[in-house]
């Protein structure tokens, strides 16, 4: 073989090898960075925060969260199990005007069980599930989080508790992670940050206009 050829294999394998290390990084890359902004959204800031503004140490901890739950699939609900979450949910909201604590434990419960029914780990791995509901409805998981930190500090507790009014917030933001696990629109959470929805139809989410009764609407006076 003649080194002018040997020359050419070189050449030719240093190329294949550059360019095999070039789409591996852009493949890594779409993990990182702006994309991890657009896909994560509000959960991107808060794991920047958490970090302490260290933007590398939370891509990496958010690529983790992507490598291990990026490929979930969510279990499908038919239209009865649909209603039935839908009248638990409602149940719940009534449930706030005597006894908001309970009511706020009661929806952290419910939604650890709708998150598992729909394909994501057990409620008993709550951390675990949170990581992976991140993943998939990014906007709305901080919902979940603060009903289940209200749950925690509330339970056991009396008057000293959490406050009716912070219960309320807590209970109305998870309502919006409620609503996107039990939608009739698969792959509606994962439109990209900042793009308008269009407005649903009302067969759509009928039910989700019944389960916000108006003792979560302070502007309504309780009725005798």
């Amino acid at each position: 073989m003649s080194t002018g050829l040997i020359i050419l294999l070189i050449v030719i394998a240093a190329v294949v090898v550059v360019g095999a290390a070039i789409l591996v990084a852009r493949t890594r890359g779409g993990h990182g960075g702006t994309s991890l902004k657009r896909r994560f959204g509000p959960e991107y800031e808060r794991a920047v925060a958490l970090h302490d503004g260290d933007t590398k140490a939370a891509e990496r901890e958010l690529t983790e969260r992507v490598e291990r739950h990026g490929d979930l699939r969510e279990q499908p609900l038919d239209g009865t199990e649909r209603q039935r979450y839908a009248d638990r949910w409602t149940a719940v909201q009534e449930h706030f005007v005597e006894s908001p604590r309970e009511a706020v434990a009661e929806a952290d419960r419910l939604l650890a069980e709708l998150a598992a029914v729909r394909g994501y780990p057990d409620g008993e791995r709550y951390e675990e599930q949170l990581a992976a509901l991140s993943v998939h409805h990014p906007r709305h998981v901080d919902g979940y989080r603060q009903v289940h930190r209200a749950a925690r500090l509330g339970a056991g507790t009396g008057e000293s508790g959490a406050q009716t009014e912070e219960l309320r917030s807590a209970l109305l933001g998870a309502r919006a992670l409620f609503d996107e696990l039990t939608s009739t629109e698969p792959g509606r959470h994962r439109a990209p940050a900042g793009a308008e929805r269009t407005a649903p139809a009302a067969a759509t989410h009928s039910h989700a206009r019944s389960h916000t009764p108006w003792a979560l609407h302070r502007s309504r006076p309780k009725e005798s």
